[in-house]
């Protein structure tokens, strides 16, 4: 079982369940050469069990990790850290300020150009239920802006190509709570 992909150039990262995982998901990275994926090995323990990284993105200059996890204990909902590469790995991640809430903040995406953060979390602004996508800006003293809900009503796992369109996944539920299905849509940018 694998998903949770990333690439960025010629390197995947993604997550899987697979015999000798450090823990029941573990995260590996793969190389493409030749026209196929090769040099599957795992992340290591750094990533795996000492930061117990969820869904994760990396700046484009590959020096700047962003993810979540709801695995630590500090106010027991998942929130979005960042760490960056080292000699030796990668240093002690911390919360991204300005960014977590007392709500669940997951699934991160960080614009090519590094100017802009999307994430998942619960709608707060708009009165709909269920997840949204949130959106905040570098600011010119290298923090982020407050976050922005800018699509709701069970929108969530954004990312956004070099021309601005933003892609997400909708969810469809019943009734009763129960997924009855999940989609992906795209917003196209018009400029402006």
């Amino acid at each position: 079982m694998d998903g949770a992909q990333f690439v960025l150039g010629n390197t995947m990262w993604f997550a899987s369940v697979r015999q000798g995982n450090y823990g029941e998901i573990d995260y590996y990275t793969a190389e493409y050469k030749d026209g196929k994926w090769t040099d599957v090995s795992n992340a290591g323990a750094q990533i795996n069990v000492d930061y117990d990284i969820g869904e994760m993105h990396l700046t484009a200059d590959g020096n700047t990790m962003y993810f979540h996890s709801g695995s630590w204990p500090e106010n027991g909902s998942m929130d979005i850290w960042t760490t960056n590469r080292t000699s030796d790995g990668w240093s002690t991640p911390v919360r991204v300020p300005g960014i977590n809430s007392d709500r669940d903040e997951g699934y991160p995406f960080v614009s090519s150009d590094g100017s802009q953060l999307l994430f998942t979390s619960m709608s707060s602004t708009k009165g709909y239920i269920g997840p949204a996508i949130f959106r905040s800006v570098l600011q010119d003293n290298g923090t982020w802006s407050a976050p922005e809900e800018i699509l709701s009503n069970f929108a969530g796992e954004p990312t956004m190509d070099d021309d601005g369109n933003l892609y997400f996944v909708h969810h469809y539920f019943d009734s009763e709570g129960k997924m009855l299905e999940a989609d992906i849509y795209m917003c196209e940018w018009l400029g402006g």
